[in-house]
């Protein structure tokens, strides 16, 4: 059989972050992989994989590989193409075509139960009118798995979600957290190679998704079992991920480790998603060099084929000051005091600049913004970049006020 690194072998030559630059709404889209340094053994390989349903294509040409004992996050809004990929990987799914191996070998005539992966879903499928042990030893009882066996390896399941003496309640009787780790319990308990996770934890309130955060990862390093963990919430992809594979239209836009995603994104779309994003056209004549707002700044990217780029600049790279000739100058506009830090956005030559800092500055007052070559991150245009998106269209997508499109469908299916 021939293997993905074959495969990508005789495609296009990767770019700096590991991947080729893919196409809006799955046109001719190239393979993309992130470069492995690491050596790990790849657990899971998708090859080429598409779907449609009917005539709307949901994903398109989806190729990356997940590493053994890897926590890696598929990311982007709703109706991305994330759920449908992983319920492919699940089994819950077909794809249209592609190849999904596990270990080497073709998954796609192997039926779900038969798979060395388990799933959490969002709303933890729990059986009310069993207790948390029945609930635990479900499936290994479905197996056939002897009753001594089955009560020590629930017990043991118990105390890695933290649960010990909790066996005996019913499900009604427990919190949204206690719930979300049930259901995991429900799924380690199989020992799976593979853990599945599809946003478990959107139905808790923020507090206990920022403390489950924390669980999760030390769960998953502790268990040594693969995650992949399906999410809209930039913050937990960041938070949890070894690795984040961000999606947009179906469309795998990059591959790479958090730091690299937030630090170096290759769109409009990625820097606009992860996180807070002052995306601003630009003109590169040389290398190390970018004009935008009226000015040329020294930057650390060489000139790149087109000279009409995009700079990124983050909000909390920006230092705030009185206004002077090496800086770029404007008016006060709004202040938001956030607890950590002021957002302030500063207007200038008619481009609104988003401003967080611990510094200041009243509504109406004149400042200076610096920043240094380390700060201004260059990228190529694409179909993302603020002044080439459609009329009534953010970056993120249509409008709230836009009619939406496609969702993906728990049950299989899709509407509009």
């Amino acid at each position: 059989m021939t293997s993905l690194i074959q495969r990508i072998a005789a495609l296009k030559p990767a770019d700096a972050n590991g991947a080729s630059p893919s196409t809006r709404n799955g046109s001719a889209a190239p393979k993309q992989l992130l470069e492995d340094k690491t050596g790990s053994s790849h657990l899971i390989e998708v090859v080429g994989m598409n779907k449609s349903y009917g005539d709307v294509r949901v994903l398109s040409d989806i190729t990356f590989y997940v590493r053994n004992n890897e926590f890696l996050t598929l990311l982007g809004p709703s109706g991305c193409g994330k759920s449908t990929t992983l319920r492919i990987l699940a089994g819950f799914e077909q794809p249209d075509d592609g190849q999904v191996l596990f270990e080497g070998h073709d998954l796609t005539a192997i039926p779900p139960f038969q798979r060395k992966l388990n799933t959490v879903f969002q709303r933890y499928a729990l059986f009310p009118h069993l207790s948390v042990f029945e609930n635990i030893a479900f499936g290994l009882r479905v197996k056939n798995v002897p009753k001594q066996e089955i009560a020590g390896r629930v017990e043991q399941a118990l105390r890695t979600v933290d649960l010990q003496g909790y066996g005996k309640r019913w499900v009604d009787q427990l919190s949204g957290g206690q719930m979300q780790r049930v259901a995991i319990a429900r799924a380690i308990v199989n020992k799976p190679m593979v853990l599945l996770l599809d946003e478990p934890l959107g139905a808790l309130d923020l507090k206990m998704r920022k403390e489950m955060q924390v669980e999760l990862k030390e769960m998953q390093r502790s268990l040594g079992i693969t995650f992949i963990y399906v999410t809209h919430d930039q913050e937990e992809a960041l938070t949890m991920s070894d690795t984040i594979i961000v999606m947009k239209e179906g469309v795998i836009q990059q591959i790479g480790r958090p730091i690299d995603i937030y630090n170096e994104p290759r769109n409009a779309f990625v820097a606009g998603f992860i996180g807070e994003s002052n995306i601003i056209p630009g003109q590169m004549a040389r290398d190390y060099e970018v004009g935008f707002a009226g000015r040329t700044f020294c930057c650390v990217d060489k000139r790149f084929a087109d000279e009409a780029v995009d700079v990124v600049v983050r909000p909390e790279d920006i230092d705030i000051g009185e206004p002077g000739e090496d800086r770029v100058n404007g008016e006060v506009i709004s202040v938001v005091f956030k607890g950590v830090h002021y957002e302030m956005l500063v207007e200038s030559e008619g481009f609104q600049w988003m401003v967080h800092s611990t510094d200041h500055a009243p509504e109406g007052s004149r400042v200076g913004l610096s920043f240094g070559p380390d700060d201004i991150h260059i990228m190529a245009k694409s179909d993302f970049s603020p002044d080439r998106l459609h009329p009534g269209e953010g970056i993120d997508g249509p409008d709230a006020d836009e009619p939406a499109t496609i969702e993906e469908d728990p049950s299989g299916g899709a509407w509009t």
